[in-house]
């Protein structure tokens, strides 16, 4: 387990990830660096009722993006699910957070048609074809269509509608704010730590749920990739609160690592807690989970992870969801919102035999790797888990009254 972490001498802290073998440097005075670039202009000033209409994935550009697959709405304290609502009511409530169809699929519907032979189910094609026979239907489709998918125009409405322009296998989970309420200037983004404990819950809640439905309609998904990409620095598209599903035909590597990795060493899981606890990297904990500074990632990480071994998509019980929010949450919370991260779900897929805990991974990206890290294989992480650990510990202890309470925070 030494070379897993270890400090030399003069301070170079090595690691090496124990679930993918990536081979990280952190070389003493490369962390001091500010964290988030300061804005070379002033933000804009949003005037009255700017701030539900600045990017397509605002609340009142609805029709902007493909025709929802379900959303959520709050009456008070209560929530309610609104699947697949005609396009006439989508402004009759206000969507918290809603699941659309990316209209730029990483692996288009036509990829499962051609390589799987993938039919849409008889109902499927016949709600898709009642969206249409709406006029305020039509409506919607067509205008993306003439915006995003010029070969469908004039195309027949069976041929329109057995398209990805109405859903395929890459979903998004949309928040309702892109700045946060009450926001004066543009900067005032709404990021997964400006939502309150109850709203993260129901946030990811959907996210899984989203998961596990893209595997119940597709036999041949071996694997839904689930991550959230926060800030342009970090690949997102719009600065605009959003998770993305994908379901993909293979494991991937990081899954197919782990199989290898856990069969080689069952004790694995273990040994990496271990690791965290006995160096002083787990910052805090809940009944179920724990948050702790990452070892061996290509950038400075924050790990979450559900205690039961066994913990999966299809069996997490509802405290475990509500620790591993909590918890991730917090994360967020600590970072801020001006800090690019991309947030990784590890998880056990139907298809995966091994038993491994849930675990997200949330990335600083802080660095851009080039050619030294290229070459050699080699990658130069500017700040070392206890770095992480620490400043994760500051930020936690100043915003502890925005945490669950479920939340400890461990010294």
């Amino acid at each position: 387990m030494s070379r897993a972490l270890t400090r030399l001498s003069d301070g170079t802290v090595k690691q090496v990830n124990l679930f993918t073998g990536t081979e990280v440097w952190t070389v003493p005075g490369r962390g001091d660096r500010p964290l988030v670039a300061t804005p070379e202009t002033e933000p804009k000033i949003l005037e009255p009722g700017a701030a539900a209409r600045l990017c397509a994935f605002c609340e009142e550009r609805y029709v902007e993006t493909p025709p929802e697959v379900t959303r959520l709405v709050r009456e008070g304290e209560c929530w309610h699910e609104l699947p697949h609502l005609p396009a006439g009511e989508l402004f009759n409530t206000t969507a918290e957070f809603r699941v659309v169809p990316n209209l730029f699929e990483i692996v288009s519907l036509d990829y499962w048609r051609e390589n799987h032979g993938y039919d849409l189910p008889p109902e499927e094609l016949a709600r898709r074809r009642a969206y249409l026979d709406d006029p305020v239907g039509r409506a919607h489709v067509m205008g993306l269509v003439e915006r995003y998918r010029p070969s469908l125009v004039g195309a027949e409405d069976d041929t329109i509608a057995a398209s990805s322009i109405l859903g395929g296998f890459h979903d998004v989970v949309i928040g309702r704010r892109h700045v946060v309420d009450g926001a004066s200037t543009e900067d005032h983004l709404a990021s997964s730590g400006t939502l309150t404990p109850d709203e993260h819950e129901r946030y990811v809640d959907l996210t899984l749920a989203s998961a596990r439905r893209l595997y119940a309609a597709n036999p041949d998904a071996r694997n839904v990739v689930i991550f959230q990409n926060w800030l342009r620095p970090a690949g997102a598209s719009f600065d605009h609160l959003h998770k993305q599903l994908v379901a993909i035909d293979e494991l991937g590597t990081n899954r197919l690592n782990d199989i290898r990795h856990v069969a080689s060493n069952p004790e694995l899981v273990a040994s990496y807690r271990n690791l965290l606890h006995d160096n002083g990297l787990i910052i805090a904990e809940t009944d179920s989970a724990i948050l702790a500074a990452g070892v061996g990632h290509r950038f400075p990480s924050l790990e979450v992870w559900t205690d039961r071994h066994s913990a999966d998509l299809w069996n997490l019980h509802a405290e475990e969801l509500r620790d591993l929010s909590a918890l991730l949450q917090a994360a967020h919370v600590a970072m801020g919102p001006r800090l690019p991260a991309n947030e990784e779900w590890h998880y056990r897929p139907p298809v995966m035999r091994e038993r491994l805990p849930i675990r997200v991974v949330l990335k600083w990206r802080i660095s851009n790797p080039a050619g030294f890290e290229g070459g050699s294989g080699v990658y130069i992480n500017t700040i070392d888990p206890w770095g992480v650990a620490d400043r994760t510990r500051e930020w936690l202890a100043q915003n502890a009254t925005r945490l669950s309470p479920h939340v400890r925070l461990v010294a």
